[in-house]
């Protein structure tokens, strides 16, 4: 799976977990190896309020994470690998076309086309993120 299809999935699969009337009547129909994708293939129309899923996982999480201006930080939140490398990565994923080497810069195009990306994939991501 991509990088960014992790970031959406992890994203997705707990606004899905957050919001009990998503799952289906009986769970014992669900077949429990379920992939995330098909989940996230099933979850309703409603667009996903990105912003309250994610305090809501910085609420739970320890650490005290700029995860609104800082694409580490938003990595870490999801569990996610917040290297260079793997930002790098997620740069040529996203059709990154400036210097890699760059990393301040490249990093504030990431979080801000990830924003981008996920209210292009059925996320509410409020003007001020």
């Amino acid at each position: 799976m991509s990088i960014f299809g992790t970031i959406l999935s992890s994203i997705f699969h707990h606004a899905s977990a957050a919001t009990p009337s998503a799952a289906p009547a009986d769970a014992s129909a669900a077949p429990a190896a379920a992939s995330s994708a098909s989940a996230a293939a099933a979850a309703p129309a409603a667009p996903v309020d990105i912003d309250a899923v994610l305090t809501g996982l910085a609420a739970q999480n320890g650490q005290n994470l700029n995860w609104k201006e800082s694409i580490v930080d938003l990595l870490k939140l999801l569990g996610l690998d917040s290297s260079l490398d793997a930002r790098k990565k997620l740069a040529a994923e996203l059709g990154y076309t400036g210097d890699t080497e760059d990393s301040a810069t490249m990093n504030v195009w990431l979080i801000k086309e990830v924003r981008q990306k996920l209210a292009a994939n059925g996320g509410k991501v409020p003007a001020d993120l």
